[in-house]
């Protein structure tokens, strides 16, 4: 999670979270109690998520699905806004190469977070997306100014 200001991007959280229920429909609760009692904690106004892609293993991709779709249930329930982005959007916004690999990708989000060490894989990953959007939403309110000016 981060809060962003302008072209600021500051740290606010980040973690992953521990399922331990081996049926699949009590796993899936616990994913989405899990992110709806983070949404309650931060009062996000905006969550960003990465967009499915295609997996070599497609059992994995389902289960993969279905895990993102009970997250994204309980962040849009709380009424937080969705964006989702590419894995290539997320990579060329936070290294400029849409094809960074996942050292590279945790080696930025430390730098552009100021932070002491590098997040685990998985946060890393989430935090990219979170830095993604700030930057693309910071972008496209700029647009929208330069729009309003020239109308």
């Amino acid at each position: 999670m981060v809060d962003v200001t302008g072209p600021q991007v500051r740290y606010v959280d980040c973690g992953c979270l521990k399922v331990a229920s081996e049926d699949l429909g009590a796993r899936l609760c616990e994913i989405h109690d899990g992110i709806a009692a983070v949404v309650r904690e931060h009062d996000p106004l905006e969550v960003a998520a990465e967009k499915v892609f295609v997996h070599r293993n497609p059992l994995a991709a389902i289960k993969l699905g279905q895990a993102r779709g009970a997250a994204l249930v309980a962040a849009v329930r709380a009424g937080v806004t969705l964006f989702e982005y590419s894995p290539n959007e997320v990579k060329q916004a936070i290294t400029g190469r849409g094809h960074a690999d996942k050292q590279q990708i945790q080696h930025m989000v430390r730098v552009l977070l100021g932070l002491a060490r590098a997040p685990a894989s998985d946060a890393a990953d989430a935090l990219a997306v979170a830095i993604c959007h700030g930057h693309i939403r910071a972008s496209r309110l700029r647009l929208a100014r330069v729009a309003g000016r020239r109308a």
